[in-house]
């Protein structure tokens, strides 16, 4: 059960009212969906957008990760019959996990320490009385505590047992870690060294073989790269603040006196740093750092991800894919309007057959034979050499041609889905057809696809994979169910993103249309197998029946908006249709007419708006591009150069460029324009046309600089 007190937390932090956020988090746990929340029940939300709703669902978990953490202490205390009323309210009342583990560390079960074998040895209570700092007469103490039966058999040994002690309550002492752990946020250091004799093998970490910076301050991309050097065995990483300062904080503390006593309190304050609080605090420190990069570069491969899976469709076109190749030859399919593999054949027009007239009649007869209207052309191997040749091919027909980013095709070529869907035909044949629906659907092809495969991140292999999943398929879903989905041509895996879908129930939808033919209303959804009410309600509004007779079928109106629709339609005294071709009848609605206790204004003006473009696709409209067509190579580039590129990858240091020559360029964050840039994606986006000019070319590490300064024109097509 929610408590009001989950509620009141998430609203504070996220300054939302405190009961959109109940209603939010009441749907959350009714099963609903971000995508559905968002776009259907913003009256209960206060139109909140999906990331504040992901906010409010990962913040909850949380709290309940806390919740059940602090349960299963207080279990463990009453199990050791320790707790008390005092120890059970600061429990209650730890605000984070960092907080809790703080107060339990001392009563946790452990392994044999120094301390505890001193305890073992009799020896609690000289530590208590070194503790108070109330006695100069320690040694002569410390005599009564010599016991060689128990293993003590000097003062010297009584009173290091006792300072072992000492350093292990200074160590467990919450209020202590708390302010050495704000010490460590506010000013540590993390600092990289080469591991001796690693210098020539670690060449790619030079950067870090002697390196230090702040850590609060250090970069995603910074910090990911140290902890791959740290991983691979090139670089020793360590976190670290002034002693001094760090001494002087415990001293305040502890030490209560100027005696014999507090003397050892203090050399007790420098053991306890060195061997238990400074390394658990690193070890914090690290996680929080790399919790901190993984947050980050995870934020940065969701937004690249978005913008390549919203990138502008071709459309439906008649497409002639290819998969470019020198030796192995270019593999050619051809794919009718809805992306059915109508032929494939392999042609060889590159080195070393060279069957550059054989290939282009090839070309030519299959443009003719199929109709074909576009021709995607695979940016991998030979990819332009491939281009160039489409390009000076005279045909009979108008025909476009395009490079098409074919990254992570491969993948999918060798996946279980690509074998399920073409089990007659091997890899370089599912390659081909993959990257012409690439360009006819980026979205409903590159769903087939692990979203990590795609290559538009930074360090995602280094990250935290289950967070990086998680982000991915929040990602992938949002961008779906923004689009919508033709519910008769969709493949099973772009059904299996729809809001309130998942695996079993698009493999339902394809079954039920492979033996019922195409779904002719939005109500024969509730004929498929498993297909309830809740389902119902959630997909719905996402799912779309091109040719249905109701229009608003073809619509992002969900169907329990359509008595709304139908209300409005008789106030005007006209059908459903009229409403949708006639702009001057949707003018003369007034939604406050229409307002009732379940649909509020948000609805009806999402309503009004849909009825004017009903089922628009989101996306922005396909644009031409081409490469210059004088650079073929990196030993073509000069300084100064100003040529047209794509974006392929955005990161925090900045942006890479595709300028057609199989390397990518780098336009640092300090080039991309003019004035200062905190956030890359403030200046570009992924797949966007761009004018770069080139600063600098390193042929031995084939490495391009490039600027997009005084770059003010966009490349011509």
């Amino acid at each position: 059960m929610i408590t009001e007190k989950y509620t009141e937390i998430i609203a504070g932090e996220l300054n939302q009212p405190v009961g959109f956020v109940q209603n939010t988090i009441n749907l959350l746990e009714s099963g609903a969906t971000i995508p559905f929340i968002a776009r259907y029940r913003k009256e209960m939300t206060g139109s909140m957008d999906e990331v504040i709703i992901a906010q409010i669902r990962d913040r909850l978990a949380q709290l309940k990760d806390l919740d059940a953490r602090r349960s299963a202490i207080l279990k463990s205390l009453v199990e050791q019959e320790i707790l008390t009323p005092e120890l059970e309210v600061s429990i209650a009342n730890a605000s984070t996990m960092a907080e809790l583990e703080d107060i339990y560390l001392p009563f946790k079960p452990k392994r044999k320490t120094r301390a505890s074998i001193a305890r073992e040895k009799g020896l609690e209570p000289l530590a208590n009385l070194i503790f108070s700092q109330h006695y100069d007469d320690i040694e002569r103490r410390a005599e009564k505590f010599i016991d060689p039966e128990k293993g003590v058999s000097s003062v010297e040994e009584a009173i290091q047992g006792a300072c072992d002690i000492i350093a292990e309550k200074i160590n467990e002492d919450s209020y202590a870690r708390k302010r050495i752990r704000a010490l460590f946020q506010k000013e540590s250091e993390i600092k990289a060294k080469v591991i001796k004799g690693k210098d020539q093998d670690g060449i790619n970490f030079q950067m870090y073989f002697d390196y230090h910076e702040p850590v609060y301050r250090a970069p995603s991309h910074r910090l990911l790269a140290m902890f791959r050097g740290e991983n691979e065995g090139f670089l020793r990483i360590s976190v670290e603040v002034e002693e001094v300062v760090a001494y002087e904080i415990l001293e305040r503390i502890f030490v209560k006196g100027n005696n014999s006593s507090s003397i050892l309190v203090k050399e007790s304050i420098a053991d306890s740093c060195k061997r238990l609080l400074f390394p658990s605090m690193e070890t914090e420190m690290n996680q929080w750092a790399k919790e901190k990069a993984d947050a980050e570069a995870i934020r940065v491969f969701a937004e690249n991800m978005r913008q390549l899976l919203l990138a502008p469709p071709l459309g439906q076109k008649t497409v002639l894919a290819i998969d470019p190749g020198f030796r192995t030859g270019c593999k050619i399919v051809c794919l009718d309007r809805q992306g059915k593999l109508l032929h494939n054949e392999t042609i060889y027009p590159h080195p070393p057959q060279n069957e550059v007239k054989e290939s282009i009649h090839k070309i030519k007869s299959l443009v003719n034979a199929y109709k074909i209207e576009a021709i995607a052309i695979g940016n991998g191997t030979a990819g332009r050499e491939t281009e160039r040749l489409i390009k000076s091919v005279a045909f009979d027909r108008d025909v476009i041609a395009l490079a098409v980013n074919e990254s992570g095709a491969s993948v999918y070529s060798a996946s279980a889905v690509a074998r399920k869907e073409f089990p007659d035909y091997d890899i370089t044949v599912r390659g081909a057809v993959s990257i012409g629906r690439r360009l006819m659907d980026p979205l409903a092809e590159l769903v087939k696809i692990e979203p990590k495969s795609i290559g538009v991140g930074q360090y995602q292999h280094d990250i935290n994979q289950p967070a990086l999943m998680k982000s991915l398929e929040d990602t992938v879903v949002s961008c779906v169910n923004k689009v919508g989905v033709e519910v008769n041509t969709a493949s099973e895996e772009l059904l299996t993103y729809v809001s309130g879908l998942g695996p079993g129930l698009a493999k339902n939808i394809i079954a039920y249309r492979n033996e019922h033919g195409p779904f002719k209303s939005r109500n024969e959804f509730r004929k498929v197998a498993r297909f309830g009410e809740k389902a119902f309600e959630q997909a719905a509004g996402f799912l779309r029946i091109r040719d249905a007779k109701n229009p608003l079928d073809r619509s992002s109106v969900h169907p329990e908006s359509y008595a709304v629709v139908d209300r409005i339609a008789h106030r005007l005294h006209c059908a459903i249709d009229d409403l949708i071709e006639k702009p001057e009848l949707r003018s003369k609605i007034k939604p406050e007419d229409f307002v009732s206790e379940k649909v509020g204004m948000p609805t009806l003006h999402d309503i009004i708006e849909e009825l004017a473009k009903p089922g628009r696709d989101p996306r922005q409209q396909f644009e031409m591009f081409e490469f210059d067509k004088h650079i073929h190579s990196i030993n073509d580039l000069r300084t100064g150069m100003k040529l047209p590129g794509i974006v392929t990858n955005i990161t925090n240091f900045g942006v890479f460029v595709d300028l057609g020559i199989h390397q990518d360029g780098l336009v640092h964050i300090s080039q991309l324009a003019d004035r200062f840039v905190r956030d890359p994606n403030d200046v570009v986006k992924l797949n966007q046309k761009v004018m770069v000019e080139v600063l600098d070319i390193d042929m031995d590490r084939k490495r391009i600089q490039l600027t997009m300064k005084n770059q003010h024109t966009k490349p011509e097509v």
